[in-house]
């Protein structure tokens, strides 16, 4: 007997050749893993620490008390303003909570693509924004230079079109590490009135530069930033973006004002809160990544810093060492498939207890590998220097 398939209602055109953002999640395996080792998650470049105690303990005094989760949050996050206003400087009318900077991302696409629009990318970099434009019929140029790990300013200046209807940049660059300066953005921006250019401060607390500054001052540049990296609230979805007042009135007008939980709006106000818990983590990221890249270094591994919580290193079989990894509770990201980055390997640097914990179990999965190189193998011998 024949079935017939039934009919489903058609998907929008721009969906039927979209290539779906499918992420490698390591959170089944750490669930899996049959041993007691403490797991090391390295491959999404979230904090590896828990947020500040004074979040946990705000979290449980306000669930302890008369919580009111059968309430809606408070619609547009409007008690956090004043903290995000205070620690950005921008005002108020300039800040849109949203849940996540992806929340904002795909919100900034939603407001200002029609089909047919481009979006200038430098590639490699955050993919999941490729999705977000091009599911609204955006058509991605992408921007490859000679080198991954150099900015290539004048190809995006060439890439500039009167087609071109967002720019979007990640600084510092997820995978690579480049930072861009706020009046390199500004020339772009210049360059390109017509378009949004969007500045992707995801690590922004790592390293410092901002491009907040030019929000308001600059009418077609919005920043984007999330708690989900050095906050430790990525399990809370949280971010805002930073725009002129005249963008965030055109992203109110499709955004969901009750979008970002309230856990997530208490979290949020109470990480901004503690600075010296901030300040403590950054700090022990920036130990453990010169420790990292100095022992990687020493292997033989070519590495190479961001002004971020990642680094890259550079191995002869990227695949067989996160397996070899894995197998000791360790998760790092394999970018060899990226434009430019053969070879690579991304490793989210979390504290300096946990990077010796790397390293050791690194030794350990060399051994297993044998296609690494020989100086490496030899690093891993009983006895060789540290």
């Amino acid at each position: 007997m024949n079935e017939t398939r039934p009919q489903f209602p058609c998907t929008k055109a721009q969906l039927a050749e979209l290539q779906p953002y499918e992420p490698v999640s390591s959170l089944d395996d750490i669930r899996a893993y049959p041993y007691e080792d403490e797991p090391l998650k390295l491959d999404w470049n979230e904090s590896t620490v828990a947020p500040s105690p004074k979040v946990v303990e705000r979290i449980q005094k306000f669930m302890a008390n008369q919580h009111h989760l059968n309430w809606y949050p408070d619609l547009f996050s409007q008690r956090l303003l004043p903290d995000l206003a205070e620690r950005t400087g921008r005002s108020q009318d300039q800040i849109l909570v949203t849940a996540g900077s992806d929340d904002a991302l795909d919100l900034i696409c939603k407001t200002y693509l029609e089909p047919g629009d481009e979006v200038v990318v430098p590639r490699p970099t955050y993919t999941h924004f490729l999705v977000f434009a091009q599911a609204q019929g955006g058509r991605v140029v992408s921007v490859v230079g000679p080198d991954p790990f150099a900015k290539n300013l004048d190809g995006l200046m060439a890439a500039l079109t009167p087609r071109t209807k967002i720019v979007y940049l990640v600084s510092p660059n997820n995978p690579t590490g480049q930072l861009f300066e706020p009046a390199e953005i500004e020339r772009l921006a210049r360059r390109a009135p017509q378009a949004i250019v969007i500045v992707d401060e995801a690590y922004h607390e790592f390293c410092g530069s901002t491009c907040a500054g030019l929000v308001g001052t600059v009418p077609n540049v919005v920043v984007t930033r999330t708690f989900s990296k050095a906050y430790g609230l990525a399990g809370l979805r949280i971010g805002y973006a930073l725009a002129d007042a005249e963008i965030i009135r055109n992203f109110k007008k499709i955004h969901n004002p009750k979008c970002v939980n309230v856990i997530a709006q208490i979290a949020a106000k109470t990480a901004l809160a503690d600075q010296e818990h901030l300040a403590r983590f950054v700090a022990d990221v920036t130990e453990a990544k010169a420790m990292l890249c100095h022992e990687l270094t020493a292997m033989g591994f070519p590495c190479r810093t961001t002004p971020a919580n990642y680094v890259n290193v550079r191995v002869p079989d990227p695949a067989g060492l996160c397996q070899a990894l894995a197998a000791r509770n360790v998760y790092v990201r394999n970018r060899d498939s990226l434009p430019g980055m053969k070879g690579m390997v991304r490793i989210t640097v979390g504290t300096p207890r946990q990077t010796q914990l790397l390293l050791e179990r690194l030794r350990e999965a060399l051994r297993a590998v044998p296609t690494v190189l020989s100086r490496a193998l030899s690093a891993c011998q009983p006895g060789a220097s540290r």
